[in-house]
């Protein structure tokens, strides 16, 4: 794409989501020097500047503020009122901002979106798959997919797939290891940890209302879900991870679920998007897409 050929508004839009100059060129598949060209014609014509530029990070001038706020409005309408006349010939258009957090990003919600779009030719797809979690309420995002919900008044939220965090192990770790009936009997077993946000998942939840909480410990930790339950394979511990990720290597014997009538609280997967008075029909239509989508994947 030539980033001449790209609207000033749609362009100045995708700078403010940046990092950095780098990051935006990343995005557009363009060189930096190319981007900062295109921003400097920018400024030129409205005779302002819209970025205090640095080697590390990208920052807006207050008139940048308010252009990119601007911005996000009228592109907005823009979607909107393509969105409205779309309706008379059944079509869907115009551009989903999706956030997904990484395990379930990765693994399915991308290959789902990746359907969608074959589906919808007209839809464009931008997805963030971050390991941190994001409030999209006051961004530009349009859906986040979220393991556990969000609680805020500024955004809906519908229920893609039921889903719970239980306690997992190979059958070669149970051959020989300490009995495990009640939860206190993970106090004598390795329990292999992952670390999320910046945080080690050692207090392992149980019940549902009235919630326990057993402090675990092992020799092994991690901050990728995928390496926690390769070395569960491999036997080397036990770890907890939600059913969406571990059902199906239950189903093929390949792991064990332990300590399975100790209920654990939900984690249930949402689709969160903003409250407005009338949701644009390619956001509802792409939830409901996600929701069959991991019903068929997920299975029970």
């Amino acid at each position: 794409m030539d980033l001449t050929s790209i609207d000033d508004l749609e362009f100045f839009e995708q700078i403010a989501r940046s990092q950095s100059l780098t990051e935006a060129a990343r995005n557009w598949g363009k060189s930096v020097s190319a981007v900062s060209k295109r921003l400097a014609a920018l400024e030129s014509r409205l005779g302002v500047a819209l970025v205090r530029r640095s080697t590390r990070r990208l920052t807006l001038t207050e008139e940048g503020q308010r252009y990119a706020t601007g911005a996000v409005a009228i592109l907005q309408q823009k979607t909107d009122l393509e969105d409205a006349l779309s309706v008379q010939h059944g079509e869907l258009k115009g551009r989903l901002r999706v956030h997904s957090s990484l395990g379930i990003g990765r693994k399915h919600i991308a290959p789902l979106l990746g359907e969608f779009v074959r589906q919808h030719p007209l839809i464009q797809i931008d997805l963030e798959i971050s390991p941190l979690p994001l409030n999209i309420a006051g961004t530009n995002f349009d859906i986040a997919v979220r393991v556990g919900g969000l609680s805020d008044s500024r955004l809906k939220g519908k229920l893609l797939a039921p889903n719970r965090r239980i306690v997992c192990a190979a059958p070669s770790y149970m051959e020989g290891a300490p009995p495990l009936q009640t939860i206190r009997d993970l106090e004598r077993h390795n329990c292999i940890v992952l670390r999320e946000n910046n945080a080690d998942y050692s207090l392992w939840r149980f019940g549902g209302k009235g919630q326990e909480y057993v402090d675990v410990r092992g020799n092994m930790i991690s901050d990728d879900g995928d390496v926690v339950t390769d070395w569960c394979i491999q036997g080397l511990g036990l770890i907890m991870r939600s059913t969406w990720h571990v059902n199906p290597l239950i189903r093929q014997g390949v792991l064990r679920q332990v300590l399975p009538d100790v209920p654990t609280p939900s984690a249930d997967i949402f689709a969160l998007y903003p409250s407005t008075a009338k949701t644009p029909r390619r956001i509802t239509a792409a939830i409901e897409h996600l929701r069959q989508g991991l019903a068929t994947r997920l299975g029970s």
